[in-house]
């Protein structure tokens, strides 16, 4: 284990780390936005929205990450779609992680008996202060781990980006493989990084889990 260059190149290694964060949270808003719609659109009453929403979801569990990926960098511009790397990976991952929130959000809905909205339309409310007021926020005790473990997920496949060229953590890893040989160092560092991201976050999410059910 050669030390001294793993002391040389981490400042490299945390620039990359701080590009890694920025990226899974900007991906992780852009999932929770697709995801919201995406289990309204699966539990909505039309059936062509519906259709809409199980496409949606089929499309990106469906095919890789990486294919998605190349499709929008690389494909993107012959029609006419001009992202830079960083975008098509946020992007990307985005629509890629909101498919799996889509089903982790529907689920913990439909998780909430049909008792609680049939009270609440005996109250006198309108079918969507039911959902907004009585479903949603028990509905959300019930999300908050489900949806820490694809954010985790979504971290450590940020890696994915390293090929359309985002320098994030393992694309700094490569890149420093190149001139210094050590492959075993280089990765070593790039994934303690993650670890400490990852733990950070699920340390977080287990506090707003642990946070959201004593209410």
């Amino acid at each position: 284990m050669d030390i001294d260059l793993i002391l040389r190149v981490y400042p490299h290694f945390l620039k990359a780390a701080v590009l890694t964060i920025e990226l899974s949270v900007l991906t992780a808003i852009l999932g929770l936005i697709c995801g919201s719609l995406g289990a309204a659109a699966r539990l909505s009453r039309l059936k062509a929205i519906r259709f809409i929403g199980a496409a949606y979801v089929s499309l990106f569990r469906g095919t890789p990450a990486l294919i998605q990926l190349f499709l929008l960098y690389f494909g993107g511009p012959q029609i006419g779609i001009q992202l830079d790397a960083f975008q098509a990976g946020v992007i990307g991952l985005g629509l890629n992680i909101g498919a799996y929130m889509t089903e982790t959000i529907r689920g913990a809905i439909i998780s909430v008996h049909k008792g609680q909205t049939e009270a609440a339309r005996t109250l006198g409310m309108s079918r969507w202060q039911a959902t907004r007021y009585v479903i949603l926020p028990q509905a959300f005790r019930l999300m908050v781990r489900p949806l820490g473990v694809n954010i985790n997920a979504l971290i450590k496949g940020t890696a994915l980006v390293a090929a359309i060229s985002v320098v994030e953590l393992t694309y700094t890893a490569q890149r420093y493989i190149g001139s210094t040989y050590k492959p075993f160092e280089m990765f070593i560092l790039a994934g303690v990084l993650y670890m400490i991201i990852i733990y950070a976050t699920g340390r977080g999410i287990s506090w707003l889990d642990k946070k959201v059910r004593i209410q």
